[in-house]
C-alpha cells in the first residue's frame, strides 16, 4: 500500500508517495534536508544545491557500500578460516582416537 507523506526539505513542502512507512520517509527527508540546508546557505540556486547535496549523498552511499563489502569479505574469510580449523580439529580428534586404540 502506498502512503502519501508531507515532508519539508529546505523550507519547501513536498508530498512523497512511498510504500515505506512514514517514519522511514521522514528520516530520508531529514537526511536530505541536513545535506541541502548548509549548501543553500552559500546562496546557490536550489537546483545547484540539490545537485551538490545529491553528490554528497552519493558519496556517503558509495563509502557505506564499500564498508559493507569489506565487512562481508571479512565475515566470509572468518567463516572459511573457522571451517578450516573445524576440519583440523576433526582430523586431530581422529588421530587421537587412533592413538588411544593402539594400546
Amino acid at each position: 500500500m502506498k502512503n502519501k507523506i508531507a515532508v519539508t526539505i529546505a523550507g519547501r513542502e513536498y508530498t512523497m508517495v512511498a510504500v515505506e512507512d512514514e517514519g522511514y520517509v521522514r528520516r530520508c527527508a531529514a537526511h536530505v534536508d541536513e545535506q541541502l540546508r548548509p549548501i543553500l546557505a552559500g546562496r546557490l540556486s536550489q537546483a545547484d544545491g540539490a545537485v551538490l547535496a545529491a553528490m554528497n549523498i552519493a558519496d556517503q552511499l558509495m563509502k557505506e557500500q564499500e564498508t559493507a563489502e569489506n565487512l562481508r569479505r571479512q565475515v566470509k574469510d572468518g567463516l572459511e578460516e573457522a571451517n578450516s580449523l573445524k576440519l583440523e580439529l576433526s582430523e586431530a580428534k581422529r588421530e587421537i582416537f587412533k592413538l588411544g586404540t593402539r594400546k
